[in-house]
C-alpha cells in the first residue's frame, strides 16, 4: 500500500526500537565483550529496521477494504501493545515491588545468573534446556501456521466472511499474522529492554520482570544468552523479510527452522557420539537428524499447501530446503541460526518454487 499516515507509525517504532536495542547491545559488548555476540546484535538491529520498513509493502493497494483492517492492525501494534506492557511494568512496580521491597533484591542479574551455574548432569542438562527452548521457538512458528489456516479455512472457507468484509481469506490472513507478530516482537523487545538494563548501573529494571518470565527463561537459556537479545525475537524477526514468498515456503522454512533445528540439537545432544568438527558441540547423528527433518517437513509442508504442484518439484523443493539447512548447520558460524535458517531456507526453496 506504501507509507501513510497510517502505516508509518509502525515503520517509526520499530526503527526506534531497534535503534534503542542497538545501544544497549554497544553497551554490553564494552562490558560483556566475551559472552555477548555483537555481530548478532548488529544482524538484529538490521532486522529490526527491517521490519518496519516493510510493514506497509504487506498490505494491498488494490482494495481499498484492507484500509480499516490496517487502521486496526497500527493501533493494536502501536497504542494497545505498548499500553499492556506499560501496564505490566506499572503493576510490577506499584503492587509488587513497593509493598514488597526485598523482592528487588532477590530479582537481580547476580542471582539470576547463579541458576546456570554448571551441575554434575551437564549432558541432561543441556537436553532439558533444549526442549524447553526449542518448544518456546515453536510458539511463534506455530501461530504463524495457525492463523492463515484459520483465515484460509475457517473465516473465508466456513463462514464466507470475505464476501462481507470485501477481502480475501489471505488478505485476512496476512492482516492477523503481522498483527499478532508484530505485536510479539514488541513485547519480547520490551523483555530485552527490562532483562539487559544490568547493563546500566542507574536504570537497572531487571526487578520489574515477573518471577514466572524469569523461571521460564531460567530453563530455556544458557548462561551466555544472558548477555544476548532474545532468541524468540531474533527467530519471529527473521519471518518478516520472508513473508513475501508463497505460504508454502513460508510455512517449510519456519518450520524447518524450529522442527529441524530441534531435531538436530536434540538427536545430537542424546545420541550423538562423533562430534564434527571435534571442538564444536555438533555431532555427526545431530545433522543427519536435521537434514532429514527438514527435507521431510520441507515435502510434507509445500504438498499440504501446494497439492497441485508435480511430485518432482515438491521433492526438490523440499531437498532443497533440507540441504540450506545442513549447509548451515555445517558451516557452524557465529551468526545466529535463528536468522540464517529461515532467510536462506526460503530463499533457496523460493528460487526452485518459481523457476522450476
Amino acid at each position: 500500500m506504501g507509507y501513510d499516515i497510517v502505516s508509518l507509525p509502525v515503520t517509526i517504532l520499530f526503527v526506534l526500537s531497534g535503534s534503542g536495542l542497538f545501544y544497549y547491545a554497544i553497551k554490553l559488548n564494552q562490558k560483556y565483550s566475551l559472552d555477548h555476540n555483537f555481530m548478532n546484535s548488529v544482524l538484529t538491529f538490521f532486522l529490526w529496521v527491517t521490519a518496519g520498513i516493510i510493514y506497509p509493502l504487506f498490505f494491498s493497494a488494490y482494495n481499498p477494504n484492507i484500509r480499516f483492517f490496517q487502521m486496526l492492525s497500527t493501533f493494536s501494534i502501536c497504542i494497545f501493545t505498548p499500553s499492556l506492557i506499560f501496564l505490566i511494568l506499572f503493576y510490577q512496580y506499584n503492587f509488587v515491588i513497593k509493598k514488597h521491597p526485598e523482592i528487588k533484591e532477590k530479582r537481580n542479574i547476580e542471582i539470576f545468573l547463579k541458576k546456570f551455574d554448571l551441575k554434575s548432569d551437564a549432558g541432561l542438562q543441556k537436553l532439558r534446556i533444549d526442549v524447553h527452548r526449542k518448544a518456546l521457538h515453536l510458539i511463534p512458528a506455530g501461530l504463524v501456521i495457525f492463523l492463515w489456516i484459520f483465515a484460509i479455512y475457517i473465516w473465508e472457507g466456513l463462514w464466507n466472511a470475505d464476501i462481507a468484509w470485501g477481502i480475501t481469506g489471505e488478505e485476512f490472513a496476512r492482516f492477523l499474522i503481522l498483527t499478532v507478530g508484530y505485536s510479539g516482537i514488541l513485547m519480547f523487545g520490551a523483555l530485552d529492554y527490562a532483562r539487559l538494563s544490568f547493563v546500566f548501573e542507574n536504570h537497572n529494571l531487571f526487578h520489574l520482570i515477573p518471577d514466572n518470565v524469569l523461571n521460564l527463561l531460567s530453563k530455556s537459556m544458557r548462561h551466555r544468552e544472558n548477555f544476548d537479545f532474545i532468541r524468540p525475537a531474533v527467530l519471529a524477526l527473521s519471518f518478516v523479510p520472508i513473508f513475501f514468498f508463497p505460504f508454502c515456503i513460508i510455512a517449510a522454512s519456519i518450520l524447518i527452522s524450529t522442527i529441524g533445528d530441534g531435531a538436530a540439537s536434540l538427536f545430537g545432544l542424546k545420541f550423538g557420539k562423533k562430534k564434527f568438527p571435534k571442538s564444536s558441540e555438533k555431532t555427526i547423528v545431530g545433522y543427519i537428524a536435521g537434514f532429514l527433518t527438514s527435507f521431510v517437513i520441507g515435502i510434507g509442508i509445500v504438498a499440504l499447501f501446494e497439492p497441485a504442484l508435480l511430485y518432482i518439484k515438491i521433492i526438490l523443493i523440499g531437498f532443497s530446503g533440507g540441504l540450506t539447512f545442513l549447509i548451515i548447520d555445517l558451516l557452524n558460524l557465529r551468526i545466529d541460526d535463528n536468522i540464517l535458517n529461515p532467510i536462506f531456507c526460503s530463499l533457496i526453496m523460493g528460487i526452485f518454487y518459481y523457476f522450476l
